[in-house]
């Protein structure tokens, strides 16, 4: 007797940069806190809005450029926050010792 195999759900995002649909776990959540601060969500459970970028620099760069995040969350990010993010983001994506990894 032959069995179907089941396939298994993987949840799916889309990338506020790039909009290109990816599995959840390709993503990085970005989520909004109470006091309106925004925070990289590892866990990908953190209570708050979120919102997802590509690990690409390129969709990092371009989310956190303009107000496409701030969009999405409905906040206003501060420059302080924004600074803090780009940092994680570059330290994330290997590029910290001055674009040597690309």
């Amino acid at each position: 007797m032959k069995r179907k195999s089941i396939s298994q759900y993987i949840p799916q995002r889309t990338c506020v940069a790039c909009h290109q649909v990816r599995p959840k776990r390709e993503l990085i959540r970005l989520v909004r806190i109470n006091n309106g601060g925004i925070e990289v969500d590892t866990s990908g459970k953190q209570l708050g809005r979120g919102a997802y970028l590509c690990k690409n620099p390129e969709c990092w760069e371009a989310g956190l450029r303009g107000n496409r995040l701030d969009y999405t969350l409905r906040t206003n990010i501060t420059k302080e926050n924004r600074e803090r993010l780009v940092r994680y983001g570059k330290e994330l994506l290997g590029e910290s010792n001055d674009g040597k990894n690309k």
